[in-house]
């Protein structure tokens, strides 16, 4: 009995049908998502040997979001964001199905990996802050979000452990065409499910101000806010500095660990065991309270494991480590998700998980690039250290400002009434 009831608290955003559909939909379609992901980084590496080229073609896939999302935001409050959704997925679906044509027929470089990996940078610009803003419009409780965006991470990082395992072995007997052609023919599931749901019609945008006032006044709301300020500002450290230790994976798994596409995908694959198990525990969450020091933790944590991945010279422990850094990672994104759409205003969303979605990948192609260019003059293995500790000092930071973010925060949440606890209390 007890064990029905947790499960049942912990799927309970499945209760809302549109949200339901895009679980199943996404579900199959970021699994391919991943293959893609690995595929791409070892045809790279192969093609080039190269670490500082892995770093460049990671900074041209993601640069757009630093330049485009921002203004991003401004349309997508006042776009109808599952149409967006829509578009974006048709055009993804597109984009790998190029990737696999060009394996399949040989013609595959360097140039044209790069080329499509920016027009993929280019769809993700408006997909993922129209994803993280649309996520509130197909839950029927409001109470039921944080939930909804833990199953979010639990998914992900579901595909993430068996998406890199999958295009590991694919890769290894028959090629990185295969991986791109399954994540082609994945996006059919998440079209269809987006199509079959049922949304209510979107309330006219009058448009009163220009894109760039209220951009400005976007950026303003977000500045203005200590507890929004804050979390994007360690977000954006720890991807700028921290998460483009992935861009390195394959260095590590051929010239340290001395293995192959099995061992890289390995290594990834234990990278979602920890943030999956970090996702199902923010899932089993009955309350927002306390997400604010989890971010801080999480943050530490994930510094921690990369300074001691530099460090290791064994697979066993390595592996284990990847699964650590996975777990911090994912939890200081799904906690700060959690509390920004939680306290943002209806009429600001888009543009501040736009600002979310910047912190996110806009800062991590000027980090892929930058971690690219000092591995190949320290190492890779003394550029994980000192990312590490960077990230370390900056979960400090946050933790001495956690007093002023809540102070932010505990009004909101009791006018919203989400959490009857502190309304009563």
């Amino acid at each position: 009995m007890a064990t029905t009831i947790a499960w049942g608290r912990t799927m309970r955003a499945l209760r809302s049908r549109n949200y339901r559909l895009f679980f199943a939909g996404q579900s199959v379609s970021l699994i391919g998502t991943w293959m893609t992901r690995l595929a791409t980084s070892w045809i790279v590496y192969q093609l080039t040997d190269s670490a500082f080229l892995l770093g460049l073609t990671s900074f041209v896939g993601q640069i757009p979001a630093f330049f485009v999302t921002p203004i991003a935001g401004v349309w997508l409050d006042r776009w109808n964001r599952h149409h967006v959704l829509v578009i974006t997925q048709v055009l993804a679906m597109v984009q790998s199905l190029a990737l696999a044509s060009l394996a399949f027929t040989g013609s595959i470089n360097l140039w044209w990996v790069i080329g499509l990996t920016l027009c993929q940078g280019l769809i993700n610009a408006f997909d993922m802050p129209a994803r993280q803003a649309f996520v509130i419009e197909m839950i029927e409780e409001r109470a039921d979000l944080g939930n909804a965006i833990a199953l979010n991470s639990s998914m992900v990082n579901g595909a993430k452990l068996v998406g890199p395992a999958i295009a590991g072995v694919i890769i290894a007997g028959a090629g990185a065409g295969f991986c791109f052609l399954i994540d082609g023919l994945s996006y059919i599931a998440v079209i269809w499910s987006l199509l079959a749901m049922k949304v209510a019609p979107a309330v006219p945008y009058i448009v009163q101000k220009s894109a760039w006032q209220e951009l400005a006044e976007g950026w303003k709301y977000v500045v203005q806010s200590p507890a929004i300020r804050s979390i994007l500002l360690l977000l954006a450290l720890v991807s700028a500095i921290g998460m483009p230790y992935t861009v390195l994976m394959p260095v590590v798994a051929v010239d340290i660990l001395h293995g192959g596409a099995h061992t890289l995908g390995f290594l990834v694959g234990m990278s979602g065991v920890g943030a999956l198990a970090s996702a199902i525990g923010l899932a089993l969450r009955k309350t927002v309270i306390g997400l604010g020091k989890r971010i801080a933790i999480s943050a530490g944590l994930f510094g921690a494991g990369l300074v001691f991945l530099g460090i290791s010279r064994s697979l066993t422990i390595s592996l284990l480590l990847m699964a650590i850094t996975g777990f911090g990672m994912m939890q200081q994104m799904a906690a700060s998700n959690t509390i920004l759409q939680t306290i943002a205003a209806d009429d600001k969303r888009g543009r501040v998980m736009s600002f979310y979605t910047l912190a996110i990948l806009g800062m991590n192609p000027i980090g892929s690039l930058l971690a690219g260019a000092v591995a190949a003059r320290i190492g890779v293995p003394a550029t994980m250290i000192g990312a590490g500790a960077i990230c370390l000092a900056g979960a400090l930071w946050f933790y001495w400002k956690l007093p002023e973010i809540r102070a932010v925060i505990r009004p909101i949440y009791r006018e919203l009434g989400i959490l009857p606890e502190v309304a009563e209390g």
